[in-house]
């Protein structure tokens, strides 16, 4: 920074000549230590921002404390500070409902609806749309930026651009307990109950202390570090500390509503897995109060490395020039729509969490209610660090809503789905201050509205009372013409038929 002032422009100078020694020299010095007070404020305003970018995987909105969507308790007492410390985003939502394409889809900058990704079983490498050359990572703008880049955990799922990591571990599962499956209910991943690793050596927890050991070092150059935890993606293992902090007879279980998927498509229906599903074989045995719980006890694990890590930031010199955001791929259901897990487009399956805390662009305690996209990352960390983000992104720069949370916007909250084995019909939904609209395909629709029914448990499409809001929702999301056609599952027939054989 340049400075040039002439002593003898201050104010009164020619007066200056009648005071003592003693007091000019006063005088002088104090002018002095303002000006260089001055000059080291400019410097830290020119400061490189830092980024610290977290993410929980299939972590819903509980511990918001929204009453329209759990009234239970639950223990996140780091999260929560940290929505409190800048810019709570209410209403954010997911991309696609699915891990791989909802973290391709925010950190490629390109949505499902042009990607052609909308589900786990796809082959990323055939998207034309994504593997063009102006195509760039997240990582990728900050680490052509001049950043370091650092990356640990689940961060993105198949599509990811590795050259663009200075350094980066990806996430391990940890392994299953012994005897496995504990809740004697399926195998696999779908199980919960508690782990026999000391929580030193889980996966998630390793990732939190090589997220801390960046932390604790001296950089020369601004940093972008990600830390992505796999929790609380189920099997749900975790130490059983974390299920004693819910007993069991506190535990309160998500509404539920009889015939609740009689007025829905049929396309619809199928999306929810119905009678016989996995979510019905946990409800019928009677264990749906203790999957709650288990999954509530690794919220709170989850929980409590988010704030290891936030802990670490607190003591480290980058402090107040890092940003930080935190949020989750999709939602979960543990029930609601006789459903178990993501890959829906109903409020449980899309509905995410997103944190901003950016030095000298948040305050505390700031709170918005717009209905935002997780797809609005990537334009507003470019804009927050002052990268040129590329020219095709999809989302919107959050910027406006982070110093005034109430400033005016138009829902950028769309969200796309396709049946994992049958790619044939792009599925497409957006929540807005109206309601919720979805089209299935061509000709399959849900409305409903959302400010007398935040449950979602009455599809209005054919009510003639909403036939203007539905005409008004149906031209803002893509339509079928522009739409991108799901590309081909990568589900063999094998383990189609697998599959098929599990759900009879």
């Amino acid at each position: 920074m340049r400075i040039s002032m002439k002593i003898s422009s201050m104010p009164e100078a020619e007066s200056t000549r009648s005071m003592k020694p003693k007091s000019l020299m006063k005088t002088v010095v104090s002018f002095l230590m303002l000006l260089c007070q001055s000059v080291t404020l400019g410097a830290a305003v020119e400061k490189p921002m830092n980024v610290l970018l977290l993410i929980s995987d299939d972590l819903n909105s509980w511990l918001l404390e929204n009453p329209e969507r759990y009234t239970g308790k639950v223990i996140a007492p780091n999260l929560k500070a940290l929505a409190a410390s800048g810019v709570n985003f209410k209403y954010a939502y997911c991309a696609a409902p699915v891990c791989s394409p909802s973290r391709t889809a925010f950190f490629s900058g390109v949505a499902p609806w042009k990607s052609g990704i909308y589900n786990n079983a796809q082959t990323i490498n055939k998207s034309e749309a994504l593997n063009q050359e102006a195509v760039l990572s997240l990582a990728g703008l900050f680490k052509k930026g001049g950043y370091s880049t650092f990356g640990y955990g689940k961060i993105t799922h198949g599509w990811d651009q590795k050259e663009h990591w200075d350094e980066h571990i990806g996430h391990k599962r940890d392994p299953a307990p012994p005897g496995a499956p504990l809740a004697k209910l399926a195998g696999g991943e779908q199980d919960w109950g508690p782990i026999h690793l000391a929580e030193e050596n889980m996966n998630d927890t390793t990732g939190a202390d090589k997220t801390i050991a960046v932390l604790k070092k001296q950089h020369d150059k601004p940093f972008f570090l990600a830390y992505g935890l796999f929790h609380a993606h189920m099997p749900w293992y975790v130490p059983q500390k974390y299920f004693d902090m819910y007993p069991m007879d506190q535990i309160v279980l998500p509404e539920l509503k009889e015939g609740d998927l009689d007025d829905l498509p049929p396309l619809a229906k199928a999306v929810s897995d119905g009678p016989g599903s996995f979510a019905d074989k946990v409800i019928k045995a009677g264990k749906h109060r203790e999957a709650v719980q288990a999954y509530l006890a690794t919220t709170t694990y989850v929980d409590t490395q988010i704030g290891r890590v936030l802990d670490a930031l607190e003591k480290s010199p980058y402090k107040d020039n890092t940003i930080v955001v935190f949020l989750t791929d999709h939602g979960l259901h543990l029930g609601e729509k006789i459903h178990w897990q993501k890959t829906t487009l109903w409020e449980e399956g899309t509905h995410t969490l997103l944190m901003f805390r950016a030095p000298g662009g948040t305050q505390a305690g700031g709170v918005s209610e717009r209905f935002v996209s997780l797809m609005d990352i990537y334009p507003t960390l470019a804009e927050l660090c002052k990268l040129k983000p590329p020219a095709y992104l999809d989302g919107r720069s959050l910027v406006h809503l982070l110093k005034d949370p109430k400033a005016p916007w138009q829902s950028t909250a769309i969200t796309g789905l396709c049946d994992k084995s049958k790619t044939d019909l792009a599925y497409i939904s957006i929540r807005h201050e109206l309601g919720r609209y979805t089209r299935y395909g061509a000709d399959q629709e849900e409305f409903y509205d959302t400010t007398k029914d935040p449950h979602e448990w009455t599809n209005q499409i054919d009510n003639p009372t909403y036939a203007a809001t539905v005409k008004t929702l149906r031209a803002l999301v893509p339509g079928s013409a522009v739409t991108a056609k799901p590309l081909p599952t990568a589900l063999t027939a094998e383990r189609r038929e697998k599959k098929k054989k599990k759900k009879e």
